[in-house]
């Protein structure tokens, strides 16, 4: 039987883990879309990788803001997480094409998501922080939506977009990611994945893997990317749109270094 499956975070969860409040959303999708009622079971997942089972409480009608279930205990998501912390850097794609992309990635078992601003992008956000809020708030609603599909129970962190100088120098001094594991996926002058994945020791527990757009890397990006320690891969004699080369990557990594086979 297929789950019924929530998302609340865990400080929605009660101090003492006996209860769960869902936010407005949630509460809706529960009452108006499945009409649950009463005493039917549902499953909560906190977006960190665990996931329980609950009863429905009371509710206040189809009205409702909130709806409360009881926590019955903690049990296996419906489906396994990745083993492989992979955050998947993206230059940012017009309209539904990156809305794709945030979709598969999650599908997939991406830990992160991060929209890149580069030279060639397709789109530029505008000046003002509300619409990139609101562009962020739409691919979180999508990524939310792609993990209970998936039964997921880990919700991929979607970040605000970052121009290309500042994800490298950020990745320069981030921590957990080893030297070399910082991928950057290049139409001309990289090596191979599988050569750079064989050349490895053991298989990394966290990757950063980063994507460009359609119109490709600006010469000075490919140099700058490679004075900062990142590993230049192609896809040989294949030319992928932007957005297949995202998905693309996220499945070759998962298989190569994950738990996708």
């Amino acid at each position: 039987m297929t789950r019924r499956r929530f998302y609340a975070p865990p400080e929605q969860f009660a101090p003492d883990g006996a209860t769960v409040a869902l936010a407005r959303e949630e509460t809706l999708h529960l009452l108006n879309v499945l009409r649950l009622k009463a005493g039917d079971e549902a499953f909560v997942f906190d977006g960190a990788g665990r996931e329980y089972a609950c009863v429905v409480a009371a509710v206040g009608g189809r009205r409702a803001e909130t709806v409360t279930l009881e926590v019955r205990g903690e049990v296996e998501p419906q489906r396994p997480e990745s083993p492989l912390d992979l955050t998947l850097a993206v230059a940012l794609l017009k309209g539904e094409k990156f809305d794709l992309v945030v979709q598969k990635a999650t599908e997939l078992g991406v830990w992160r998501i991060v929209p890149v601003a580069t030279k060639r992008a397709d789109v530029r956000l505008r000046g003002e922080a509300r619409d990139a809020s609101d562009r962020v708030a739409r691919w979180r609603r999508l990524a939310l939506e792609a993990a209970k599909q998936s039964g997921r129970a880990r919700l991929p962190e979607v970040c605000a977009p970052v121009e290309f100088a500042a994800l490298l120098a950020a990745e320069a001094g981030a921590a957990g990611v080893d030297e070399g594991r910082h991928l950057f996926f290049t139409e001309r002058g990289g090596r191979g994945l599988l050569e750079t994945v064989h050349e490895w020791r053991e298989r990394p527990a966290k990757l950063i893997a980063l994507v460009g757009a359609e119109g490709g890397w600006d010469d000075e990006e490919i140099a700058r990317a490679a004075d900062a320690g990142w590993l230049a891969v192609t896809f040989g004699g294949r030319v992928l749109r932007a957005e297949t080369a995202a998905i693309v990557v996220t499945g070759l990594l998962q298989h190569l270094c994950g738990d996708l086979v």
